[in-house]
């Protein structure tokens, strides 16, 4: 079959390459799903350039998690009913050395979930990471978003894959959602989202803005994409007894101001969606599956790539330039 991959980190132009690597064949309890389309994510570009170590002592691996397409084998203790189902996938390169980036990727049959009918492949692929990751963190973010507590939401990097998805998921629940953007562009997307207000905090005292827009209650939640450069920013506009869920960091280390945090009495959610307990996944894809059914959900494909521009589509990643998802066609 026809891959992308590398066999050492490094910049994208210089280490990703396009060939023809072995076609899987699955084994006992998995599927073969034929990709139609690869969704690249930030993760997965960290890993490519070595930043991050899910990538380490593998001899050669093909990049990315997520993914959509059509189930074409299925293994033994696997129903032939499976058999042309049109799935999403997740993890597809997690903890494991061939992703989906491929033509063809072998999983266990739970990681690939049925897409709904009026999901197109193209949305599918930008599931498995952005949606589970906003779906899990506003759950964690307010459990009774709608209830009494826990009213108010902010959403740091709304213009963010993972940010869309969680600005929907908490207008759903019924909060009311602030977010943070760093253009009128990113503004624009983010309201069309479902923002109720939006920040520019490259033009805006983000603090002020939330104090102001909340009459001095601050925030209920925050749903955090870079906790080694927000914490004190999001402690500002914490209100007594919030909650900060950290889903993303760009430094590996933060100090923890305790006297602010036990004044506050805030609490501190930590989550990895890779690895999120069993039972809660399950919520999360039973969850987006209606949500998708009911066509709740607005998604962005900000740009598709051949899989011989799969360098150029980690580029794109990297840059922070592209307002929406990033996926390669392989079909």
């Amino acid at each position: 079959m026809k891959a992308a991959f590398y066999t050492e980190t490094g910049i994208a132009s210089d280490v990703l390459r396009i060939g023809e690597v072995p076609t899987p064949e699955p084994g006992v309890g998995e599927i073969r799903v034929k990709l139609k389309y690869s969704g690249v994510n930030p993760s997965d570009v960290k890993s490519r350039g070595g930043t991050v170590a899910r990538s380490a002592g593998l001899p050669l691996v093909i990049p990315h998690s997520d993914g959509a397409g059509v189930i074409d084998r299925v293994g033994d203790g696997v129903s032939t009913d499976r058999l042309g189902e049109r799935v999403w996938v997740f993890n597809g390169q997690w903890n494991r050395q061939y992703g989906t980036a491929a033509e063809f990727i072998v999983l266990p049959a739970q990681q690939a979930v049925p897409l709904p009918g009026a999901t197109s492949f193209e949305e599918g692929a930008c599931l498995g990471i952005p949606a589970l990751t906003a779906w899990v963190a506003v759950h964690h973010a307010a459990h009774d978003v709608d209830s009494s507590t826990h009213t108010r939401v902010l959403v740091q990097g709304g213009a963010g894959a993972v940010g869309h998805y969680a600005i929907q998921f908490a207008r759903l629940r019924g909060a009311f959602v602030l977010a943070t953007v760093s253009s009128e562009e990113k503004a624009a997307y983010a309201k069309s989202a479902g923002a109720d207000q939006v920040i520019n905090y490259r033009t805006e005292d983000v603090a002020a803005q939330v104090k102001a827009l909340t009459e001095d209650h601050g925030v209920d939640a925050v749903i955090e994409v870079n906790f080694s450069a927000n914490l004190l920013p999001d402690l500002d506009v914490l209100a007594h007894g919030g909650k900060i869920v950290v889903y993303g960091a760009q430094s590996d280390s933060a100090t923890l101001p305790l006297r602010r945090l036990r004044g506050l009495n805030a609490t501190l959610q930590f989550m990895r969606v890779y690895d999120i307990a069993r039972v809660l996944r399950a919520q999360a894809i039973d969850s987006l599956t209606r949500h998708l059914a009911q066509g709740d959900l607005r998604h962005q494909i900000a740009q598709v790539y051949p899989l011989d521009r799969i360098a150029d589509a980690h580029d794109a990643v990297d840059s922070g330039s592209a307002i929406g998802n990033v996926l390669i066609a392989l079909d």
